[in-house]
């Protein structure tokens, strides 16, 4: 059969994307996971653990691109049930609107944040889960830490790609920043 015949899923072959990378920005949603009290404060952070692409162990927040035809709303809930499992049970709002935009660089100077493979232009939002979270896919797991365990230099100094700048943003978003 024909390969342009058989139906899209919105990925492209590895090959693909190579090109593509290398021509336009890509866009991502990135979502912070956190755990909120009953009176809506923000109590808790997910970071995940994962293996990169280097070999290099770092912790980092739900990250995944926006597919073809897709809507915003869509890829965070697809990108977080991929992380966190099928239970995580995000509470999106109705509306969608992220609390900034972060663009990824190859060359890490320019804005702090860095994907050595593209420009990446991503949605950031905070996002808080109700249900029990398993890390999926390529994450070695996904620790709970409160706002002052988050923002600790030993902690920040396991992130990469510019995801220590990221929390602490979403963290003065929440209106919690240590």
């Amino acid at each position: 059969m024909n390969d342009r015949t058989q139906t899209r899923t919105g990925w492209l072959a590895p090959d693909e994307i190579e090109t593509v990378r290398g021509q336009v920005p890509l866009i991502y949603v990135d979502a912070v996971p956190v755990r909120v009290d009953a009176l809506g404060q923000l109590t808790h952070v997910g970071l995940l653990l994962r293996a990169m692409a280097d070999g290099t162990i770092s912790r980092a927040v739900v990250s995944g691109r926006v597919l073809q035809g897709e809507r915003i709303r869509d890829a965070l809930l697809r990108n977080l049930e991929k992380d966190l499992g099928p239970v995580a049970l995000p509470r999106l709002p109705v509306e969608v609107s992220p609390f900034t935009v972060v663009e990824y660089f190859p060359d890490e100077g320019i804005t702090g944040f860095h994907d050595p493979r593209q420009h990446a232009v991503s949605l950031a939002f905070v996002v808080p889960v109700d249900g029990d979270c398993r890390p999926a896919q390529d994450s070695l797991e996904l620790t709970w830490l409160t706002p002052v365990e988050a923002t600790r230099g030993d902690i920040r100094r396991e992130m990469s790609s510019g995801h220590d700048r990221l929390i602490r943003m979403a963290l003065a978003h929440a209106g919690v920043l240590p």
